[in-house]
């Protein structure tokens, strides 16, 4: 760029930024993810780097923070609260030790001096002041020199303590972080959207929020949570040498420090340590955005000194954002096999959690209402880990004015007929058995390992399948035409033999897998075994009133219904004929032949599955020889999610890293005892 554009860029940065700055720290209604601001930061910072005289004073890279807001009375810090530089990959992070050790250098050897590794918490940073043993004061880092009384508010958490031992110096000013738990986050949504309230986007977010209510009751019912990492001003006390020193005396007087922090010896095993913590930052209950590394040696620290607006002793090393700000161009909905219409966003390409994302999830009609997300809006993404992505919600102060809330269409989008949600459900449907999308689903579904499990014919085929009119329903996988195939790119004579392999052997499935396949709602796999070992023939089930059907163990009122409705279709007994006819197994086992695919295994569900209710659900997998806990813990082999999910447990799962699977994945796992690939 010429002089006058990168000038130019440099001031529209400046002020960017800036407001950035006041939107997050002053108001905590950010309108961009913390990497995209980053982003920012960075860009600015590389053109002053190559441009030094387009520095100014105000410029948000020699600044700290954000100037407080004038709603809570202003506190001088009387020890400046600096921020920290920031690594964004390995290659930074050994940078600043190479620089580190150039400064520390002695002679001609590297000098180790021994560091710190703290998960660097995502959450709002505070100081706590104590005097004579008795807690005094409490403030936000503001603009790093002054803060905001937030003294009644921080008198409300559990972790801080009001009175110290003894022991403790006569002045003490400890620094931390306030965060929110990924389950009070996740109850404290639960209630925002009971209340007919949107829900908070993050928990960085909500724990900002509640700190900075006028009324502290309100901050006493958000369940914040501290940990403290810091010394500001302190009088008397033991002389301490280190900072591993400083956090023994921090927990030692009762505060809670992290048991995730190390003291290592040497840079190696800094850079180890920050890679481990990467790989497991979703173990942890709470949201971690990276790893503050520290010089250990108090002396070395001031040798080393500061810049401006942060110490040349610690850096932050951040780790790829799971969070990023994109456009929502539309919202569409999806018609699965049972005719459920599912809404989904429509994106902006994004790249986030390691992948570009285009298109993410919004679940039901209920959740696009609570979200209040609108086609045009900027909205927050959230993919963490190999979860769905999600999204979060949108930027409200970016909305356009006269923007329309979204609203669930009435007709279906693939066959134009009606939609319909019942009564007390969430979820609604099409109810054309004849939707090309239900057809289509269902086909997928009876191929699927929890069903006939035919390898090879996945969604692409099956449509390109139907696109050809070689099948119409699950009987016509039976009568492939292989000759209208073998002209065809991609239809090779291997392939065609291999397809052609999987379905014969399909044939020889148990009944059970055979009840599975053929979609019945309500009926899912302990229901279809508990039917196939009381009934032991096809024929014998659907021949049976539902109220006979109702009196098998495991099967109840609603799915003995269901079956009984199922069979009493015409078009669904001309499929079972026509799979009869083609050699398809009509019989089943005894329950007792029932395979232990599931011996040493746990297996936690949340939410509703369909052809299940709660005892079946345990059944099946009791019946398996695993066992079926109401809670997530790290022996948990998988969490299965339903419709309506407890957020409490599928928050456990992410952070523990427990694979999480969704109904077809719970039958690949009943039926082999293996988690999908």
């Amino acid at each position: 760029m010429a002089d006058q554009d990168v000038e130019e860029r440099a001031a529209r940065l400046r002020a960017e930024i800036a407001e950035h700055n006041r939107r997050y720290h002053e108001l905590d209604d950010p309108t961009i993810s913390d990497a995209d601001y980053d982003d920012l930061v960075r860009e600015l910072r590389r053109i002053e780097e190559e441009f030094p005289e387009l520095i100014t004073p105000d410029s948000p890279t020699q600044q700290v923070g954000s100037r407080p807001s004038t709603t809570f009375a202003p506190v001088v810090h009387r020890v400046p609260m600096m921020s920290l530089d920031n690594a964004f990959d390995e290659a930074e992070l050994r940078a600043w030790g190479e620089r580190l050790q150039r400064r520390l250098a002695e002679g001609d050897g590297p000098v180790e001096v021994g560091y710190v590794c703290e998960p660097k918490i995502d959450g709002l940073a505070v100081s706590i002041r104590y005097e004579g043993g008795r807690f005094v004061q409490a403030a936000t880092r503001g603009d790093g020199r002054t803060g905001e009384d937030v003294t009644a508010n921080i008198a409300t958490l559990a972790d801080v303590p009001h009175r110290l031992p003894a022991k403790a110096p006569a002045v003490l000013e400890i620094r931390g972080e306030v965060y929110m738990s990924h389950p009070a986050f996740a109850a404290l949504n639960e209630q925002q959207v009971e209340r007919g309230l949107r829900p908070f986007v993050n928990p960085r977010n909500a724990a900002a929020g509640a700190l900075r209510q006028k009324d502290p009751a309100v901050t006493a019912g958000r369940e914040l949570s501290l940990w403290c990492y810091q010394l500001g001003e302190i009088e008397g006390g033991p002389e301490l040498r280190t900072h591993t020193a400083t956090l023994e005396l921090l927990r030692s007087l009762g505060f809670p420090v992290n048991p995730e922090v190390r003291t290592v010896a040497t840079l190696d095993e800094v850079y180890a340590y920050c890679r481990q913590r990467q790989a497991s930052r979703h173990d942890l209950p709470y949201e971690i955005d990276g790893v503050v590394v520290k010089v250990d040696d108090l002396a070395r620290r001031a040798d080393l000194g500061s810049t401006s607006k942060a110490p040349r002793w610690a850096i932050a090393y951040k780790f790829p954002p799971e969070e990023r700000t994109t456009t929502l161009l539309a919202i569409e909905v999806s018609v699965g096999r049972t005719g459920r219409a599912t809404p989904y966003a429509v994106l902006e390409p994004v790249f986030v959690g390691g992948v570009t994302v285009s298109q993410a999830t919004l679940h039901n009609e209920d959740q696009v209402r609570a979200k209040d997300v609108r086609p045009g809006d900027t909205v927050i993404v959230r993919r963490a880990g190999d979860v769905i992505p999600e999204v979060l919600g949108a930027v409200l102060a970016d909305r356009a004015d006269g923007t329309e809330p979204w609203t669930f269409p009435a007709d279906c989008p693939v066959c134009g007929q009606p939609l319909v949600r019942p009564e007390g459900e969430a979820d609604t449907r099409c109810i054309n058995v004849a939707c090309p999308a239900r057809a289509a689903g269902s086909i997928e579904h009876f191929a699927s390992r929890g069903a006939m499990d035919i390898e090879g014919l996945g969604e692409q085929r099956v449509r390109q399948l139907m696109d050809l009119g070689l099948v119409r329903d699950i009987a016509d996988v039976y009568s492939i035409d292989w000759e209208v195939l073998r002209p065809l790119d991609g239809w090779g004579e291997t392939s065609i033999r291999n397809l052609q392999e999987a379905i014969d052997a399909s044939k020889a499935q148990p009944l059970a897998r055979l009840l599975v396949g053929l979609n019945i709602r309500h009926l899912g796999p302990a229901g279809a075994e508990a039917l196939a070992a009381a009934r032991g023939h096809l024929d014998r089930i659907m021949d049976a009133p539902a109220e006979e059907l109702a009196a098998v163990e495991g099967v109840g009122p609603v799915i003995a219904q269901a079956v009984a409705d199922w069979f009493a279709e015409p078009p669904n007994r001309d499929v079972i004929e026509r799979l009869r006819t083609a050699g398809v197994n009509l019989e089943g086992p005894e329950m007792e032949d029932l395979e232990q695919t599931l011996a040493g295994r746990t297996v936690v569900v949340t939410g509703t599955l369909e052809g299940y209710n709660r005892e079946e659900v345990e059944a099946a997998i009791k019946a398996r020889g695993g066992k079926s806990p109401g809670s997530v813990s790290k022996k948990t082999t998988a969490l299965v999610v339903g419709e309506g999910p407890g957020a409490s447990k599928l928050t456990k799962a992410t952070e523990l890293g427990v694979p999480i699977l969704d109904e077809a994945g719970f039958a690949h796992l009943l039926a082999t005892g293996e988690l999908p690939s």
